[in-house]
């Protein structure tokens, strides 16, 4: 059985615990290796996206229409030459977001890694 000292939801000094801030909307695998691969490349073509993160392209664009509703996200679509193209940017909310996942991520590293006994390392 668990229970508060088990799982303390803040800490001595009343701080939420880091995993309460985890965005569900970035921190879905998918849609967070998309926004990590738009902040490497700064505008990524959706063909390099399915490639990369091993999609369908209808399992890709439903991610990206979650992440262009959320504002995170720029669709842009246009040609070269004859053939269609969509590239995706990070929005300056994307970045932030981004930015705020990373850093809660890092808090609940930093807290396995305090409370880690001999054993584990």
């Amino acid at each position: 059985m668990t229970g508060p000292a088990d799982t303390p939801e803040t800490d001595e000094a009343g701080t939420p615990h880091p995993a309460t801030g985890l965005d569900d909307v970035v921190h879905q695998r998918v849609r967070l290796g998309i926004l990590t691969i738009a902040h490497e490349a700064r505008r990524v073509e959706f063909g390099y996206l399915r490639t990369q993160l091993e999609l369908t392209a209808g399992n890709l664009s439903q991610h990206l229409s979650v992440l262009e509703t959320a504002g995170l996200i720029e669709v842009e679509k246009g040609y070269t030459g004859r053939r269609g193209r969509t590239w995706i940017t990070l929005t300056a909310a994307g970045r932030t977001a981004l930015a705020d996942e990373i850093g809660r991520l890092k808090l609940l590293i930093a807290r396995v890694e305090t409370t880690a006994t001999p054993k584990d390392r």
